[in-house]
């Protein structure tokens, strides 16, 4: 008798240990991620975004080299008026009008071109493509059957920042 209690008793802990295990493997492990501060931060750091701000700054550079040569120049033609040299003022003042003409062009088409890759930038699948195979990777190295983003969806009231993968997200990309 004595015996088929212990193996009554065997058989009723193998079955809970058993059920426990199936009840743990049918558990849903879900993460959420804050995929505003991933782009922020990806696109604040991608060589693409500091190409982009080496240009707008080489840009604004010779914007300044120009600048300050029509300002000496404007100086120039002040003193030449002054000493009453008109031919000379004149010549200057031409010169201004051509150099002031082409700045305005240069500045207006240095902008359509910042504006392009600036559009470029914001329009890049090559992001997208990164974020949702990091994803992929962390989600599939990390148990996770489902992966939230917390901006696509308000139905998300409250996550445990436990399950808040953003920063693992960040570091994978590498930024």
């Amino acid at each position: 008798m004595k015996t088929l209690n212990k193996k009554i008793f065997v058989v009723f802990v193998l079955t809970c240990l058993f059920s426990t295990a199936l009840m743990a493997q049918q558990i849903t492990k879900f993460g959420v991620v804050d995929t505003s501060k991933v782009y922020s931060v990806y696109f604040t750091n991608s060589a693409p975004v500091r190409n982009y701000e080496k240009k707008k700054a080489e840009f604004q550079e010779e914007i300044n080299k120009r600048t300050d040569e029509l300002k000496s120049l404007q100086q120039k033609k002040l003193e030449y008026e002054k000493n009453g040299n008109d031919s000379a003022a004149l010549r200057v003042e031409s010169e201004i009008t051509k150099k002031t003409d082409f700045l305005t062009e240069y500045t207006n088409a240095k902008n359509v071109e910042l504006e392009s890759m600036l559009k470029s930038l914001q329009t890049s699948d090559d992001f997208y493509k990164k974020l949702y195979n990091t994803l992929g990777q962390i989600a599939e190295s990390g148990g996770y059957s489902m992966i939230l983003s917390l901006q696509a969806s308000n139905s998300i009231l409250w996550y445990s920042n436990s399950v808040d993968i953003t920063d693992q997200v960040i570091q994978r990309l590498g930024l």
